[in-house]
């Protein structure tokens, strides 16, 4: 029996705070029940996965809920979960604690992502470089003067710290963010935010990136002067070119393997690999 659950999971198509989809047989096998929790960047990718993985394996469950990578991480050390999302890798303190409490995991990169950093259609331009992108979001430039020539105030549109998207951004550039920033609950807030408001920027994975008139997708340039790349240009990211592209990782709890090697497999054959790259995402060259 398939139920879907509205709790924690955002659709690219249209705003929801939160979404989650369960997958649960009448008389489930506890051995075969599989939760799942952690980045929104992976959320909606999971859960496609998910569905098809369960067409053909009717014998298990998956819970999958968002919420950030820090969370998932969280919920794994709190044995509240078997995999943990992550669009970042643990942090030297992560593993700490997973040492202290003698937690082993295994490490699974199943698909790569372009983070992509949005404006309203009707934004003057469409390209910005590293370093005034960085500017911009640490607060040091407070205004749209070094991109568009015009001193209209910025407002940035981000995530919580527990975000891996947060984290990715922020150490890429290697600033703080500015504490003007509104941080918002996930992708889907951030566009809906960036879509009412013409002096806007955010990020957003761009697998969250529709054929929407009213968002436009910066292209972004190491350094001035240089070339500006297009997250949504397939060759740019397979020649590792794109300068926010990062792995989306998978942390399983080991002694949860037997019961996930199965997705874990599906994930990885050609069906799996097709729905990735139809879903917007990239398939990790190894």
């Amino acid at each position: 029996m398939l139920i879907l659950c509205a709790y924690h999971f955002e659709s690219p198509m249209r705003y929801s705070v939160c979404f989650v989809l369960m997958m649960l047989l009448a008389c489930s096998n506890r051995q075969k029940a599989i939760k799942m929790k952690g980045s929104d960047t992976e959320v909606n990718l999971a859960v496609v996965l998910a569905e098809h993985f369960y067409k053909v394996n009717k014998d298990h469950s998956l819970a999958i809920s968002g919420g950030g990578s820090g969370l998932g991480i969280a919920s794994l050390l709190n044995g509240q979960a078997d995999i943990a999302n992550s669009s970042r890798p643990l942090t030297a303190e992560e593993i700490k604690l997973f040492k202290q409490r003698h937690i082993e995991l295994k490490t699974i990169v199943f698909a790569e992502d372009a983070t992509a950093f949005i404006v309203r259609s009707d934004f003057p331009a469409d390209s910005i470089d590293v370093p005034t992108l960085a500017a911009i979001l640490s607060g040091s430039s407070k205004t749209w003067q070094p991109v568009t020539g015009n001193p209209v105030p910025v407002n940035i549109y981000g995530r919580q710290s527990n975000s891996g998207t947060h984290s990715f951004v922020r150490n890429k550039l290697g600033i703080q963010f500015s504490r003007e920033a509104k941080e918002m609950n996930g992708n889907a807030q951030i566009m809906e935010g960036i879509k009412a408001d013409g002096s806007g920027i955010g990020y957003v994975g761009a697998g969250y990136i529709t054929h929407d008139s009213k968002v436009k997708v910066l292209k972004i340039s190491d350094s001035s002067g240089k070339p500006a790349i297009s997250p949504l240009d397939k060759k740019a990211i397979n020649e590792q070119r794109y300068f926010f592209q990062r792995p989306l990782y998978q942390f399983v709890l080991s002694t949860s393997w037997n019961k996930v090697a199965p997705f874990v497999d599906f994930e990885k054959s050609a069906e799996g690999q097709k729905i990735i790259r139809a879903s917007g995402y990239y398939i990790t060259q190894q």
